[in-house]
């Protein structure tokens, strides 16, 4: 296999190289760690307050649903109510059977 220009991959290539530094350059090392940091602190603290105002919507939108929920069954149970009445309103009355001994008893006691 050719590799061209560039070295083979190998372990060796994974391996950080230790590059010694003066005091003054570990100074400017704590000091872009601290403002890293500082950034990192920043972002969670937007992230947790992202997250309380999306927990306080979600428990908003369940008690809007509970609400629905209970609106949906009144609502229902009304209509069907409604329904009963307006059939009731428009079957025939119930007819009386007449039995020919009614008439005959009806016309002799007059």
């Amino acid at each position: 296999m050719c590799y061209g220009q560039q070295r083979p991959f190998s372990r060796d290539n994974l391996t950080p190289t230790r590059v010694v530094r003066l005091p003054n350059d570990n100074a400017v090392v704590v000091a872009d760690l601290r403002g890293r940091l500082a950034e990192t602190e920043a972002r969670l603290a937007r992230a947790r307050a992202r997250e309380a105002e999306l927990s306080r919507r979600l428990n908003e939108m369940k008690r809007f649903v509970s609400v629905m929920e209970i609106l949906e069954t009144y609502l229902k149970r009304r209509f069907r109510e409604q329904q009963e009445y307006v059939s009731g309103l428009f079957s025939p009355l119930p007819c009386q059977i007449i039995d020919e001994q009614d008439i005959y008893l009806d016309s002799y006691l007059v």
